[in-house]
């Protein structure tokens, strides 16, 4: 008998917004055993190729530890160090559910949201995840933000992360404790 599989579709760029909506899959990915994870990161092709440790790490550097936690105070970065070993956990535990796929665009918003959306209706996703952090500048008046435009013109569902709520960082942290 075969296995229904849900297809979800993580975009990630190695921004915060993108490092909660990871941990959010994460924690999806923990409590669904028929869940599949593709997660996607979009090269455009004005921009010199970078390696997936710098989009979601399996063996994340200072470096990019450090980008993630933007300067936080230290108790911060103890948490933010139990999140990431959490999600790192729960990825590595779930390799086999994990793909990750590289999309090629030009660098406008338009065109990365075609692209996104293009691969994402192509394949049988159920579900997009990725962060925001909701754009208040006039750029973001004028042209939107990617991940709005997205949630604007998907045919999929799609679910945005903000950066996330205290309760749900507690929770997951107590998680690691428990085990």
């Amino acid at each position: 008998m075969n296995e229904f599989k849900f297809n979800v579709l993580l975009y990630s760029d190695g921004s915060q917004q993108a490092f909660s909506a990871a941990v959010y899959a994460a924690n999806l990915l923990e409590n669904m055993p028929n869940m599949h994870l593709t997660v996607a990161q979009i090269h455009e092709d004005s921009v010199a190729e970078y390696a997936w440790i710098d989009t979601w790490p399996i063996s994340p550097t200072s470096e990019w530890f450090k980008r993630a936690i933007d300067e936080s105070d230290t108790s911060t970065q103890i948490q933010y160090n139990e999140i990431l070993s959490k999600t790192t956990e729960v990825f590595s535990e779930r390799a086999l559910d994990i793909s990750h796929h590289v999309i090629h665009s030009n660098s406008s918003i338009a065109d990365t949201v075609d692209a996104l959306l293009n691969y994402a209706t192509k394949n049988p996703f159920k579900l997009i995840i990725m962060g925001t952090r909701g754009l208040t500048t006039l750029k973001g008046l004028i042209f939107g933000c990617l991940a709005h435009n997205v949630l604007n013109n998907s045919p999929i569902p799609v679910l945005l992360v903000k950066k996330l709520p205290q309760d749900f960082i507690d929770r997951y942290c107590s998680n690691i404790k428990s085990k």
